[in-house]
């Protein structure tokens, strides 16, 4: 069951990301940041835009979610995505249909351009983008320094709307939840999986 996250999924959440900080470069974040700090970024995520989960057996398999681009006005139409799931869960169709709802309902809230940054070299990550329709458009070589080593990291984009002349600005989770259709999307992407 796809659905959107809530303080109480912060355990899960950690359990699937605090292994890949403590002994990957994968994220370039060098501690495990924990239950209460992941349930305080759900609820601080859930202001902007969706924080999806894939809720199987009672756990927490993935989760996906959208984070500002950069602050400037000018990029609000822009988001960073981002998705992990359970060593346990791979390579059944999760991460695709979690990112499929997440991108319907982007559109939802008139965002133009999804952007996901991917510690290279990371061939599942960049073939799991890729296969969702993200194009590479550049690397930041050496960029981040853990493990030891330096990382580049590749940037891909994904165009969510056609650009216009006069975009309207995006809207709030909470004014886009409303809108005919928000539910709907969440059942759509477990079909495509």
């Amino acid at each position: 069951m796809i659905r959107l996250a809530g303080p109480a999924d912060a355990r899960g959440v950690a359990a699937i990301y605090d292994p890949v900080v403590a002994s990957t470069a994968i994220s370039f974040e060098v501690e495990p940041p924990g239950e209460t700090e992941m349930e305080r970024r759900i609820e601080a995520a859930l202001s902007f835009a969706p924080w999806l989960v894939w809720e199987e057996g009672g756990s927490v398999a993935g989760y996906v979610y959208a984070s500002r681009h950069r602050d400037r006005a000018a990029y609000q139409w822009s988001v960073d995505v981002t998705a992990y799931t359970h060593e346990a869960h791979r390579r059944k169709g999760i991460g695709r249909a979690l990112y499929l709802a997440l991108f319907e309902l982007l559109r939802f809230q008139r965002f133009q351009r999804a952007h996901a940054g991917i510690t290279l070299p990371n061939e599942a990550s960049v073939g799991f983008h890729e296969s969702v329709g993200f194009r590479s458009i550049g690397v930041y070589p050496s960029v981040g320094y853990k493990l030891g080593a330096w990382h580049d990291v590749g940037w891909w984009q994904l165009p969510l709307l056609d650009p216009s002349p006069d975009p309207p600005h995006p809207l709030t989770l909470p004014n886009a939840q409303p809108l005919p259709g928000w539910q709907s999307a969440y059942q759509t992407a477990i079909a495509k999986r």
